[in-house]
């Protein structure tokens, strides 16, 4: 058996050689786009004259048989050939003869290559975006109903003020929106052709690579054969989406996994989405918070290789490129993943907001609400927090909380403070007042619902 590009050479490869440089095992997975892409081609070079109507019709039908048997997963692939360009055009040969030879007609495995991936990120950008929508979902479900549930707010994962827990949700709502865009506006790029750019000069043949764009539901086709044979920041921006959306998640876990500890007790997550311990029977560990966050940096590992790969690579096409792929399919497989798991876990989560609120009494998260009363009633607010560090440096001393010191020490600090203080102290009080737009207070919160739920399928 000889290779099928082999005429010029003299000497074969050693079967180990033959495995290290083929790709068939993992761009197996672009079959479906390599047939479709390569209908799309024949039936363009037919329209073109280029071949003739029954070669057209000999090849396409042949092209779905293996398509159907694909499906089925009734294809053999062999090392011998490469990758799925080369199986494929084998196993039409063996379907239809060798009018299988003139499928790859003015084409090269270059464009090739390059038109399977934009055809298979294109499909799986858009479930990406879908698998986005669903934990959107999970978290407006919850959000909607905790507006009026507070908790503590952070900065440094110190007590900060009290927030309400939708508004806390809403957070990651929102940076996932942003995910969201970006990989809607990615699409512009990915969703172009490079078919019929050949290795890297175009062709001879009068062919039409509208009309191919076309047949494949692409909107725009490559300009410039050259770079669209050596093209991959269609894939880069994908690993680098991919990578922010896998940050996010992976942040949220991180709260998650503190938030399920004995420490904090404000969630239980399900058992569906924990494991035990082989050693200590009581433990009911957040494994699948953990696994998402570990897995964000696999993603950026991913995004980092190519970039490495892609630095130093002249024009045109190099075999380097091959690496592009095993990166790309891997991060698909780990955002989805993460995606699904991520809706599943907080869809069954459970919050225990009684537990949330009573941390917020049992600190100093109020103390700016002291400040802000005392700006309120004329004092400079640089004096105001001058007068709040002091007041609760004595808290500290005498083991007390703002909300259980005498309003007699409270004047002794300032005549300006009355027995309404203690009202503005509230934790409720706190967040219910702060309706600054995109603030924490409840009415803010609820309009941030509504604006969240158009950026939702119908379903939310």
């Amino acid at each position: 058996m000889s290779k099928l590009w082999g005429g010029r050479f003299e000497q074969t490869a050693s079967e180990w050689v033959d495995e290290f440089g083929a790709s068939i095992h993992f761009d197996a997975q672009l079959v479906l786009e390599d047939i479709e892409g390569s209908i799309a081609h024949v039936t363009m070079l037919g329209e073109q004259h280029i071949l003739t109507a029954d070669e057209v019709v000999q090849i396409v039908a042949g092209l779905k048989t293996l398509a159907k048997k694909a499906q089925a997963d009734e294809l053999t692939f062999n090392v011998f050939h490469e990758d799925i360009h080369m199986n494929l055009e084998a196993l039409l040969h063996e379907e239809i003869g060798p009018v299988a030879g003139k499928m790859h007609t003015a084409r090269s495995r270059n464009d090739q290559v390059a038109t399977d991936m934009h055809l298979h990120l294109k499909r799986r950008v858009l479930e990406t975006i879908d698998g986005i929508e669903a934990v959107q979902t999970a978290l407006y479900d919850h959000a909607a109903q905790n507006v009026e549930s507070i908790m503590p707010g952070y900065t440094h994962l110190q007590r900060a003020q009290p927030v309400s827990l939708a508004h806390h949700l809403l957070a990651y709502f929102w940076m996932l929106e942003r995910d969201k865009e970006r990989f809607s506006d990615s699409l512009k790029r990915i969703d172009m052709s490079p078919l019929g750019a050949g290795a890297l000069a175009g062709t001879t043949f009068p062919i039409d690579r509208h009309r191919s764009a076309e047949l494949l539901g692409f909107a725009q086709v490559y300009p410039n054969s050259l770079d669209a044979v050596s093209d991959r920041d269609f894939i880069l921006e994908f690993l680098s989406n991919a990578s922010l959306l896998m940050m996010h998640l992976s942040r949220f876990c991180e709260e998650l996994i503190l938030w399920s500890s004995e420490e904090y007790r404000f969630i239980t997550i399900s058992d569906v989405f924990s494991t035990g311990s082989s050693m200590m029977p009581q433990k009911k560990n957040p494994d699948m918070a953990e696994l998402v966050r570990g897995k964000s940096g696999r993603v950026v590992g991913n995004l980092m290789g190519l970039l490495t790969i892609m630095k130093g690579l002249p024009l045109a096409y190099n075999k380097d490129l091959q690496e592009d792929k095993e990166g790309m399919f891997d991060t698909v497989k780990t955002v989805q993943g993460s995606l699904s798991i991520m809706a599943g876990m907080i869809q069954d989560m459970t919050f225990h907001t009684e537990t949330m609120k009573q941390a917020t009494e049992r600190d100093f998260s109020n103390a700016t609400e002291l400040a802000d009363y005392l700006t309120a009633k004329g004092m400079p607010f640089r004096e105001a927090h001058e007068v709040t560090g002091t007041l609760v440096r004595y808290c500290i001393d005498q083991r007390l909380y703002l909300s259980e010191l005498p309003i007699e020490t409270y004047q002794a600090h300032s005549k300006l403070i009355e027995a309404d203080v203690y009202e503005a102290l509230s934790p409720v009080t706190a967040v219910k007042r702060r309706n600054s737009y995109g603030g924490t207070g409840f009415d803010s919160v609820r309009i941030q619902l509504t604006e969240a739920k158009e950026n939702l399928p119908t379903h939310a």
